[in-house]
């Protein structure tokens, strides 16, 4: 999967009705795929939510693979505009700082449901996209790695291995946002009540010192 190029549906440009029924099997898609899983959803079901025949998803994708690699591709340039802007910005209060960033997580793993769930199960048995999944974890565990390392030259954590706890952070922020919203949990999830617990765990993972001997 090449990450630099964008893949469109077969059709570029479609009609006014076609961009309508492409809208429609897009919005059938996620909530089918946010509510049963990846591999569960066949073809079938999204077009059968969108009120269309099969004809017309193939007009636009070969197979939910191809559909889902469209997705993954706007939604890793989305994921790589949020990296940047937590490189960039920055909050006086540690842990507030931390709050703001595991809202973002959260948020967008909310918006992009569908997509990550898809890219995550997929993963397990596709080796095209384990490569997508690997990126956009890789591209927080490093932001992540690089916020540790500050804590730790102002005595924060010594000793800790700024790249392991990194991905543990990330695998945690992943696994929970997965587990409180997807197969249809999502409108159950307490946004404030998830986001403050994610931040509780990252900040004493890191912003911690010895006790004085």
């Amino acid at each position: 999967m090449d990450q630099n190029e964008p893949v469109a549906p077969h059709q570029t440009r479609p009609t006014k009705r076609g961009r309508e029924t492409l809208e429609a099997i897009h919005t059938a898609a996620r909530k089918v795929i946010a509510e049963k899983g990846f591999l569960k959803t066949t073809v079938a079901d999204i077009v059968s939510a969108a009120g269309k025949s099969p004809a017309s998803f193939y007009n636009y994708y070969d197979s939910k693979d191809a559909l889902l690699e469209h997705w993954a591709r706007e939604f890793q340039q989305e994921a790589r505009n949020r990296v940047e802007r937590a490189i960039h910005d920055s909050h006086p209060d540690q842990y507030e700082q931390i709050v703001a960033s595991v809202r973002a997580h959260w948020e967008t793993y909310r918006d992009r449901l569908a997509e990550m769930v898809g890219v995550f199960q997929l993963a397990m048995v596709n080796d095209e996209f384990a490569r997508v999944w690997d990126t956009l974890c890789g591209e927080l565990v490093t932001v992540v790695a690089r916020a540790i390392g500050r804590a730790q030259t102002d005595g924060y954590c010594p000793g800790v291995d700024a790249e392991l706890t990194a991905r543990a952070i990330v695998s945690m922020l992943n696994m929970f946002c997965y587990d409180s919203l997807a197969n249809g949990r999502a409108a159950e999830a307490d946004d404030e009540r998830c986001i403050r617990t994610l931040a509780d765990a990252w900040y004493h993972a890191v912003y911690w010192k010895p006790e004085s001997v």
